[in-house]
């Protein structure tokens, strides 16, 4: 079955760097774009970046476009995201999810604080 582990969340300081992980099982993951989303307690999910098959293409909100970057390593089964200069509006829950699928990850709680 497919499953989507994240992990690399915490509590960081604003002006910080995280990077988020998500393993992939399941599928061939090399043959699907994928997506990092984010939600906030009380609040839509929010697609955050995105991916295409061979890592050629991004997208990324305009909220996180020059902080945040968005990798995928498909002899690894992984999909990346590096987050620089976190802010505390960037505090959400992280998901990975495979696009234009009903797969999605657990979560990976991000918190930004001092």
């Amino acid at each position: 079955q497919v499953q989507l582990v994240e992990s690399g969340g915490g509590l960081v300081q604003p002006g910080g760097s995280l990077r988020l992980s998500c393993a992939a099982s399941g599928f061939t993951f090399s043959t699907y774009t994928m997506n990092w989303y984010r939600q906030i307690p009380g609040k839509e999910r929010e697609l955050v970046a995105a991916i295409t098959r061979t890592g050629r293409s991004t997208n990324y909100a305009d909220s996180v476009k020059g902080r945040f970057a968005i990798s995928r390593d498909n002899t690894k089964n992984t999909l990346y995201l590096q987050m620089n200069s976190l802010k505390p509006e960037d505090t959400a829950v992280y998901y990975c999810h495979v696009d234009r699928t009903p797969y999605w990850g657990q979560g990976t709680q991000v918190t930004v604080s001092s």
